[in-house]
């Protein structure tokens, strides 16, 4: 796969308003009161084999090079063309247009960017009320053979809780016709529920509900998964293991596309990033791009200690300090070198004798990251 450059992408106006598409159908009834997991904490087994080969890409429209624009990749397998949805005055997304090749790629933004709306158009859920999608060169609302290479686990609860997770991996494998009996268990083993398969999914806790869901996405070998939020729930082990999972099936050769509103992870997941803010393409590219792409504003960082005035007094006059406020035990520095100033604060809470009881940044979150982009 060809890197796309180090530059953030901006996306165009929003379009004027179009008669309405019908929403798709409510999502199904939430599981009951879930149970604690209890049985995440080993790591999970290698990851299914490689996907075989899907649809002809010989119809796939090759996109704007990637050394033009950082949304679009060189080797696409997902493309989408000046995308626009909108639910009568609620517009969900404006002329969004980037592209998806093998590996994982991270789709950042806040609760209601978007996100949701991009994936289910990619994997044909959600028509379009204006642009275009290509999945293997082929569009996925219409194409049914496509629809074979892709697979999504969706954030909302659309597992009926009255089936075990063994009959929910079964299940799928029998819609997408499976010939492999031994499947479904490899499935779950390699998300680690193996263990568990035979307890119902309503019983579960939300993590262990993700995890079920993305044994059954996994069930088809599809070349295309989408992921939304799969991390939500999900205890710190396997958290771990999950992100080690969708990386392994990325550097298979599958396209992997998993959205997030937390920074970090989708940091240690993907290297490149899509954002999307308010229907709209915010950034793209590899992560440090987007974040150099907010060099030029002070980051924020939040101390708290006892010696709150002491402390603010000594590092208003450090090079690196850009502003300082101070609210009782809590004081706010603002710097350019947030390397630096991490280096120098203990140095001086010492000098000020204030001892620290919280130090951590303030815009490491996705909003306060989209927020700048926006300015």
């Amino acid at each position: 796969m060809t890197a796309p450059s180090d530059e953030a992408a901006a996306a165009a106006a929003p379009a004027p308003p179009s008669p309405p598409v019908p929403a798709p159908g409510s999502a199904p009834p939430r599981s009951p009161a879930a149970e604690p997991d209890g049985d995440g904490d080993t790591p999970l087994p290698a990851p299914p084999p490689p996907p075989p080969a899907g649809p002809s890409q010989a119809a796939r429209p090759a996109g704007p090079p990637a050394t033009l624009d950082p949304a679009f990749v060189t080797d696409a397998t997902v493309t989408v063309q000046r995308a626009s949805v909108w639910f009568g005055h609620k517009v969900a997304l404006t002329e969004l247009s980037c592209s998806f090749g093998p590996g994982v790629t991270g789709l950042l933004g806040p609760n209601g960017a978007g996100k949701t709306t991009l994936m289910r158009a990619v994997v044909g859920l959600l028509p379009l009320n204006e642009g275009t999608v290509r999945v293997l060169g082929h569009d996925p609302h219409r194409n049914r053979d496509v629809q074979r290479s892709l697979a999504m686990v969706p954030e909302d609860e659309a597992v009926p809780p009255a089936l075990t997770a063994r009959q929910l991996v079964r299940y799928t494998a029998a819609l997408h016709r499976v010939a492999d009996r031994e499947a479904p268990d490899r499935c779950l083993g390699t998300v680690g529920l193996l263990d568990v398969a035979d307890r119902r999914v309503g019983g579960f806790s939300k993590g262990m509900r993700q995890r079920a869901k993305i044994a059954a996405a996994l069930v088809a070998e599809p070349r295309v998964l989408v992921l939304d939020e799969p991390l939500n729930g999900a205890d710190p082990v396997q958290r771990v293991a999950l992100i080690d999972l969708f990386r392994a099936l990325g550097d298979q050769g599958r396209t992997v596309i998993v959205s997030s509103h937390v920074l970090h992870e989708v940091e240690r997941l993907a290297s490149r990033q899509i954002v999307v803010v308010r229907g709209r393409l915010a950034a793209a590219g590899q992560h440090h791009a987007i974040r150099d792409a907010l060099a030029d504003r002070p980051r924020s960082v939040l101390v708290r200690t006892p010696g709150a005035r002491e402390l603010a007094a000594r590092l208003v006059g450090l090079d690196v300090v850009r502003g300082v406020t101070v609210d009782g035990q809590s004081v706010v520095v603002s710097s350019l070198r947030a390397g630096e100033l991490a280096a120098l604060l203990p140095r001086v809470a010492r000098e000020a004798d204030a001892r620290l009881l919280d130090v951590r940044p303030l815009d490491d979150s996705l909003e306060s990251v989209f927020r700048e982009l926006l300015r």
